[in-house]
């Protein structure tokens, strides 16, 4: 019996030429061109069912899909997934990292997930701009580095966030802030202080604004900027989202955080919430902030209103 994934890559390879690329071709076909390979393989050598099935997640997944990380994209209870190359794949999950027993086997199959990531947020990556940030399709966050950058291999970090955002009740029954710190934040944001929340790597920035954003009248016009969207700010219908774009080899300029912090003060906003403020744009936010709109960036996050600030760390 031939090793899965020696079988694998053969059946991929037959399947792809079979595929018309002239056309969308729907998951259903895909599914069915697997199906058919397989049979077909099945009657040359024995497959065990068991095997069969694992056969077909694995290659519509290459196909279709991330390839061997999509089980774990699809977990809710992963939070975190740090591909290293070909050599490893760790996990997040429940707070605690571990190394995953899988892994990309070849470069090019690594390869192609990472440009199937990077187009579907109209990303390029390559050797000559070898650091992006995009996102997947569920919301989850991802940062890619690429070589020469990156000695041992394509390296990608995927951040999963809740499909449901916490919410500052939530932060009290975790113990994250009392009930009284919770009004006293909340009567900040009524009152248009400008907060700042800073912190290490995954330690809630983002959370957390998202939970204080909860407390914006519903009746605001809100902008938010971001390198990779990933707020997730609920119940205000006049919201616009508004994400950062990299240089590509078409000639298309590169559009920054600073270059959507000037272009949003022109949108007539209440509110300007930058996901992340980091270098020059930084200081542009603080002018926006001059302006008396309202906002929050991470690293540093801002709740901003004409000359009030506080500062949360």
């Amino acid at each position: 019996m031939e090793s899965f994934q020696k079988l694998r890559e053969q059946l991929h390879g037959e399947i792809l030429m079979h595929i018309d690329l002239s056309r969308e071709v729907p998951d259903e076909e895909i599914e069915e061109l697997i199906d058919d390979e397989i049979t077909k393989k099945s009657q040359e050598a024995y497959i065990p069912l068991g095997l069969r099935l694992e056969l077909r997640r694995a290659i519509f997944d290459s196909i279709r899909k991330k390839g061997v990380i999509q089980q774990l994209i699809d977990d809710p209870s992963v939070t975190e997934i740090m591909v290293n190359g070909t050599e490893a794949i760790f996990v997040e999950r429940a707070g605690q990292l571990f190394q995953w027993e899988n892994c990309f086997e070849t470069r090019e199959e690594l390869g192609d997930v990472i440009q199937q990531i990077a187009a579907h947020s109209n990303r390029v990556v390559n050797e000559a701009s070898p650091i992006v940030d995009a996102r997947l399709e569920n919301g989850s966050r991802v940062n890619i580095v690429m070589e020469p950058v990156a000695l041992n291999g394509p390296i990608v970090t995927i951040r999963r966030f809740p499909e449901n955002p916490i919410m500052m009740e939530d932060l009290i029954k975790f113990g994250a802030i009392t009930i009284e710190g919770s009004e006293f934040v909340k009567k900040l944001v009524r009152a248009g202080y400008n907060i700042f929340v800073s912190g290490g790597t995954g330690s809630g920035k983002t959370t957390f604004l998202n939970a204080m954003s909860q407390f914006i009248p519903k009746d605001t016009r809100i902008i938010t900027i971001e390198d990779s969207a990933e707020l997730q700010i609920r119940g205000i219908p006049n919201l616009v989202k508004l994400e950062t774009r990299n240089a590509n080899v078409e000639g298309c300029e590169p559009i920054t955080i600073r270059d959507l912090i000037k272009s949003s003060l022109r949108m007539r906003p209440d509110r300007i919430i930058v996901g992340e403020c980091r270098d020059g744009a930084a200081f542009d936010f603080l002018q926006a902030a001059n302006t008396g709109h309202l906002g929050f960036p991470s690293c540093l996050h801002f709740l901003h209103r004409r000359n009030h600030s506080f500062v949360v760390a």
